[in-house]
């Protein structure tokens, strides 16, 4: 009997299969949503290293547990709620250690989307690098919601699902921590060109929200140690 194609299946169908023992399966949700799970772990974390490894560290927990999905949520949901963890994990161990991360102009490059990093003018990289020096100096929590809300663009329902809390938590981690972005960023929204945040939902406040860092399906998968599970972008 004829497999069906890995590409043709879902990911709840990749899942199980992987669950049964199929070797390629796994592959294939790798393929399919690491750009993204890539994405939020360097924009949370701001260290490509501290993003790779984590992204590493959370599928190979996602590898380990895949049995233990229920279908409650979606398969990415729960991918990303893997690989959060993980970051905020880093995050907290790393909390005695205070560091720049995006200090350095080269790997501040490979925080941008691939086009971006070699075309965009230079006040575009200001702007990010601002943006991004901002959000570090934000607790963890509200670090990950505002990168998942703000700049994933995930709706507060999905990001709640992913971060494991209820709707309003996110609602006001997303608020208070744009309030204490707000005195840092307020000359980045002067000229008039903060329009990207225009897809953030009705119970976001346009004002106070964080410029998104690029496109919502992300950033820099060049870096070969965000290579370590495989695939590209499906």
């Amino acid at each position: 009997m004829a497999a069906e194609p890995s590409g043709q299946l879902s990911d709840s169908d990749l899942l199980a299969r992987h669950v049964a023992g199929e070797p390629d399966a796994f592959g294939e949700l790798v393929r399919r949503h690491r750009d993204r799970l890539w994405a939020v772990a360097l924009r949370t974390l701001g260290d490509r290293e501290e993003a790779a490894d984590a992204v590493q560290d959370a599928l190979i927990s996602a590898f380990r547990a895949a049995h233990t999905f229920r279908g409650q949520s979606a398969v990415t949901t729960w991918l990303h709620r893997i690989t959060v963890n993980a970051c905020l994990d880093r995050v907290r161990k790393a909390s005695s250690r205070k560091t720049a991360p995006v200090d350095d102009p080269e790997r501040f490059d490979q925080l941008l989307e691939p086009h971006e990093s070699a075309e965009a003018p230079a006040e575009r990289q200001d702007l990010q690098r601002e943006l991004l020096d901002a959000l570090a100096t934000l607790p963890a929590e509200q670090r990950a919601a505002l990168v998942l809300v703000d700049m994933q663009g995930y709706p507060v329902a999905e990001a709640a699902l992913i971060l494991e809390v209820p709707v309003g938590t996110v609602k006001s981690r997303c608020a208070r921590g744009r309030a204490r972005l707000a005195p840092q960023l307020t000359h980045l929204r002067s000229g008039g060109k903060d329009s990207e945040g225009s897809r953030a939902e009705g119970n976001r406040t346009p004002r106070a929200s964080v410029p998104s860092a690029a496109s919502p399906i992300d950033a820099g998968t060049s870096d070969p140690a965000a290579a370590k599970g495989g695939g590209g972008r499906a």
